[in-house]
């Protein structure tokens, strides 16, 4: 496990980011702009905050589980409900470079913040979205979450094996695409206002992203018109590709085309396989694949994991061992990457979590803040917007922060 030290620098030094995101989807891309310099602000409700908070894990009175997504930000807390909250809420955007939601369409303009008044009173600013389907259509108002969107996205329907049920991917993947999505279009963004000097609205949605992931079965659907079928651990379009079974577990084998197909069967001293009518190119191994594997298995099963990982990669076949998580964390070439790393929370104690997976040579991602405690930084924040403490007393005595 990696200890990083704080670092000062980062690609996006001098942007300051209003978050007004929660859970998993928005949090992890404002984390991300965090983690490559930017000032992350997130705004919480009074007394509760972000409900992930109490979610998950708790260790020494910390949701591992928020640490994993609020990591390089400062807490303020405002309601934002009263108009006096509404009001800190302008202020902040004044100086702002980003702003980032993922309310329900419409929840912006209760707020008096619909898209024409944020273009006209805030023209530099970058306004970045999520939200479950987009902002029109049918579904805008339609409440969805990450197993709504793998399900109506057409990501859970090719997933799982042949003749058996859908199957969701266990990560909430459609939030974390979601928000890696909104943290490209962020950047795109402010690169352009680089240039314009304009600001501009950047939205994804939880469904558009998953859908954008199909690459090539909606290729070959576009093609075909015919609806993928699933495949299991199988590749949908090649083989042999998937997981094989040795003496003493699976291994992942992935010949991606005919010369490595040619060295992958070269090393089992099989090539005369080719030879055979029914495994002769990709087309008609896809057709006979159930008796390839049956040959392939046989022959894989007299060896362990671990020998054919040795020789199928020295023989230039991509290859692997199936990993738990606890072997992924404990891999040499995992920590190698830093792709485990703690935080020091103070009176929490070290809190591991997941490192930087965009690694930069002159501007590397970097811890600038640890995980934030609930409202820990509202005073200073609003000190940096001019007001003194009597004000600070009265916002607190309403229930305003």
């Amino acid at each position: 496990m990696t200890d990083i030290a704080p670092h000062a620098e980062g690609s996006l030094q001098g942007i300051r980011v209003i978050d007004l995101t929660r859970v998993i989807s928005g949090p992890f891309c404002t984390q991300m702009l965090g983690d490559h310099g930017a000032e992350v602000i997130k705004v919480e409700p009074p007394g509760r905050g972000d409900i992930v908070r109490s979610q998950g894990n708790m260790v020494n009175g910390l949701s591992w589980y928020f640490a994993q997504f609020n990591r390089n930000k400062r807490s303020l807390t405002l309601d934002l409900r009263r108009e006096e909250g509404k009001a800190i809420l302008y202020r902040l955007l004044d100086d702002a470079d980003v702003l980032v939601e993922n309310f329900r369409p419409g929840v912006m303009g209760k707020m008096g913040l619909d898209d024409a008044t944020l273009r006209e009173r805030f023209p530099h600013l970058v306004v970045g979205r999520i939200n479950g389907f987009g902002s029109t259509g049918p579904y805008r108002d339609r409440p969805a979450y990450d197993f709504i969107a793998q399900a109506m996205s057409g990501f859970m329907g090719v997933n799982g094996s042949a003749g058996e049920a859908p199957m969701r991917a266990a990560p909430p993947i459609s939030d974390m695409v979601a928000s890696q999505n909104l943290a490209f279009g962020i950047s795109a963004a402010l690169v352009r206002r680089e240039r314009s000097g304009q600001g501009d609205i950047v939205e994804t949605a939880l469904t558009n992203g998953l859908i954008g992931m199909m690459g090539y079965l909606a290729a070959e659907y576009f093609a075909t018109g015919e609806v993928p079928t699933r495949t299991g651990n199988d590749h949908p379009m090649l083989y042999p590709y998937g997981l094989f079974q040795a003496s003493d577990g699976e291994v992942a084998i992935a010949p991606s085309n005919d010369t490595m197909v040619e060295r992958f069967l070269g090393a089992l001293d099989m090539l005369s396989l080719l030879d055979d009518e029914r495994f002769a190119d990709n087309r008609r191994r896809m057709t006979h694949r159930e008796a390839l594997r049956e040959i392939l298995d046989r022959a894989i099963a007299r060896r362990s994991v671990a020998e054919w990982i040795e020789h199928f990669n020295a023989a230039g076949v991509p290859c692997g061992r199936v990993h738990d998580l606890r072997e992924t964390f404990d891999d040499p070439q995992v920590r190698d990457q830093q792709m485990a790393m703690e935080l020091d929370q103070g009176a929490h104690g070290k809190v591991p979590t997941t490192g930087f997976p965009v690694k930069m040579r002159d501007a590397p991602a970097a811890i600038h803040h640890p995980v934030p405690g609930l409202g820990e930084h509202t005073e200073d924040i609003l000190a940096e917007l001019g007001l003194v403490d009597a004000e600070y007393g009265d916002l607190r005595e309403k229930g305003i922060i």
